[in-house]
């Protein structure tokens, strides 16, 4: 009774001088002395898998150095954004407002990141996007707080249009989903494309996420173009390479398309996506000891293979670490912090990278060639490559 009693009488004594504003802050800061990092990510649904990879590449290159961040303890947060645009703001303020994070990771779905990008512009959070590529977060609605570890949705198909023109490819259909990753994967195409002297003679789209492609190959068939590009990504691209090569094509048009086309979709497509080719930052088979490195520890760590997404994470994490160390944990020192996270070198798995003053990765994009359920890397499509942050004023 008496112990009950006396806890009674701190709990009030503590109340009392909280309201009066003399203990408040001691309290607070004794329980705030770690780094508040939050995940934004799906980890149900569609994308779940990517949630998780992004998930185990950020905490893989923590733990490698110590798992602290400039020298502090982290705690971790989590909220699962289930893809879902609709609730982007709800589940960002979420982390920003009731968990008060230090750092926002977040996310895969670019409908959802516009959601995100809205509550860290207002509210100042540090924000590293490990995947969605929506061109706004770093051309019209950029801010100094907010950066990429992956790519622009156009980014990969810049590399493309010189290679396919190279190759022999005069005349091009392409086709994709219409919606804005497919829109804005289109603007990376066209603009390659057709500065190396090539033409699209037809633009194809159907909505998104219908697969009913039977119509439209029917119509790539009759134009007979010299190659097909595209933009598809997960279920969507393996019953498009499968439709593609029953319909006859395979052997007559050539098949190109940015990375996400045959990434993680290749033992499902089997033969079907041999000899297809592509534009992307990373690949499986990138034979450096970096990156050898990297796969055999990602391996042993979780128990299955790294894929792009474990990268982007991995490089987020190393990312948020070159800016932690530099300004020794305190991550309110915000100028400081981001003029070492824009200068940054990261020692990637997919080739050093640097920040583009847009806070896009400028970075290599390879060619590759589906050979045996492989991408198969045949050269570098793109070296250092920008996305042009059009429209970006940091201020």
């Amino acid at each position: 009774m008496t112990t009950r009693r006396l806890v009674l009488t701190r709990s009030a004594a503590v109340v009392g001088a909280a309201s009066a504003g003399l203990l408040l802050p001691q309290i607070v800061r004794a329980q705030s002395n770690k780094v508040r990092v939050g995940f934004m990510l799906p980890y149900t649904g569609t994308y779940a898998q990517l949630g998780v990879a992004i998930e185990n590449g950020v905490r893989m290159a923590l733990e490698e150095k110590g798992g602290k961040l400039g020298g502090r303890e982290i705690e971790w947060f989590k909220v699962d954004d289930e893809s879902e645009p609709s609730k982007g703001v709800e589940n960002a303020n979420r982390l920003v407002q009731r968990d008060k994070v230090d750092v926002l990771i977040g996310t895969v779905h670019s409908g959802v990141q516009m959601g995100i990008q809205r509550v860290v512009r207002d509210s100042g959070t540090l924000c590293i996007i490990p995947n969605a590529g929506v061109h706004a977060a770093t051309r019209a609605l950029c801010a100094p707080n907010v950066f990429r570890t992956s790519f622009t949705n156009s980014q990969p198909t810049l590399a493309l249009g010189k290679p396919m023109y190279d190759k022999g490819v005069r005349k091009a259909v392409w086709i994709t989903h219409k919606y804005a990753a497919g829109d804005e994967a289109f603007e990376g195409f066209r603009d390659s494309f057709t500065k190396a002297g090539g033409t699209i003679v037809k633009e194809l789209g159907l909505p998104f996420p219908q697969v009913e492609f039977q119509a439209l190959l029917t119509e790539i068939a009759s134009i007979k173009p010299d190659a097909v590009a595209c933009f598809f990504a997960g279920g969507a691209a393996v019953k498009f390479i499968k439709d593609f090569a029953a319909a006859g094509l395979k052997d007559k048009i050539q098949l190109w398309g940015s990375g996400f086309l045959t990434e993680g979709v290749l033992d499902q497509a089997g033969p079907a996506a041999d000899g297809i080719m592509t534009t992307m930052h990373y690949s499986d088979s990138l034979d450096t000891p970096r990156n050898h490195q990297f796969r055999t520890a990602y391996a042993t760590r979780f128990k299955m293979q790294p894929d792009v997404y474990a990268v982007q994470g991995y490089d987020s994490g190393q990312l948020l670490m070159a800016g932690a160390n530099a300004v020794k944990g305190d991550l309110g020192n915000k100028q400081a912090l981001y003029k070492a996270m824009e200068s940054a070198t990261i020692d990637s798995p997919r080739g050093k990278w640097t920040m583009s003053k847009a806070h896009n990765p400028v970075q290599d994009i390879y060619l590759r060639r589906v050979e045996n359920k492989e991408n198969k890397v045949i050269g570098v499509a793109a070296k250092a490559l920008s996305d042009s942050g059009a429209g970006c004023k940091m201020g």
